[in-house]
């Protein structure tokens, strides 16, 4: 193959690839995209007791209607609540009233009392016609539920704060050991330190002590030895003196001796 062959397949395979990453890309539209759904609490622009619904059922009475609806609020209804409602395109006409019966999710179910006001009498009522409703209760409640809903959010973000201090304790556990770990062992340490400075004051204050009584004991000896020097004697007799010569064996006679005549 030349060059130019070689040229031209490289050229269709560019173009190739360039078709198909075109169609895999798609192109969304910027205008008509439904909003994000509010998750938060009520639109003070929003008509709750207003909205829309389609028959999807009906009995054999065709007194009782099963409809669908697009917005799930239907789910505050409750059974045995009056609501109204008209055909849709049929402005001109009132309100029919009806019961609720059984209410489900994005379902629930009435039983028109009288459909004379907003259709025409012995006239059929197909399934799939659109009703417009409207009930100043289903308003209260959502306004209910919206409040209820702000104290639901902050009991979550107090489980939530109370989960995150779990869950960052049970992650940090081990650091958060280490740290107890620590903080004993220094305080055991200075303990440590504090008894072995304690020890030492009382072998120092011994061997001090030691050397003080020895110098203590020598003093006291001496001042007992000046006392005995310096103690005064009586001065009275306490004892017969010829008695103590007598004891002594001294070479002497009897006493009194006999008195010698001159």
């Amino acid at each position: 193959m030349n060059k130019f062959g070689e040229f031209l397949l490289t050229l269709i395979f560019c173009y190739t690839a360039t078709s198909y990453a075109n169609v895999l890309t798609p192109a969304h539209p910027d205008e008509g995209v439904v909003g994000p759904a509010n998750n938060s609490f009520m639109d003070p622009n929003v008509d709750y007791s207003r909205f829309m619904g389609r028959v999807t059922d009906k009995d054999d009475t065709g007194k009782v209607l099963k409809v669908h609806v697009e917005n799930n609020n239907t789910k505050f209804l409750k059974t045995g609540d009056i609501i109204r409602f008209t055909v849709n395109n049929q402005s001109e006409r009132r309100f029919c009233k009806a019961s609720v019966r059984t209410v489900e999710d994005f379902y629930f179910s009435m039983y028109v009392l009288d459909f004379d006001a907003c259709w025409e009498k012995d006239r059929y009522f197909p399934r799939g016609m659109q009703l417009n409703f409207k009930t100043k209760k289903l308003a209260d409640r959502v306004f209910e539920a919206a409040k209820y809903r702000e104290l639901l959010i902050l009991r979550k973000e107090g489980f939530i704060k109370q989960l995150n201090d779990i869950n960052h304790f049970l992650w940090t556990y081990d650091q958060q050991r280490l740290k107890a770990v620590q903080k004993f062992d220094e305080k055991i340490n200075a303990l440590k330190r504090e008894k072995r400075l304690a020890l030492d004051n009382l072998i120092y204050k011994k061997q001090e002590n030691i050397l003080l009584q020895a110098e203590l004991t020598k003093k006291i000896d001496s001042l007992d030895e000046s006392l005995d020097h310096y103690k005064v004697e009586r001065q009275e007799y306490m004892q017969d003196r010829w008695a103590m010569d007598h004891d002594r064996d001294l070479p002497f006679v009897r006493r009194p001796q006999k008195i010698k005549n001159p």
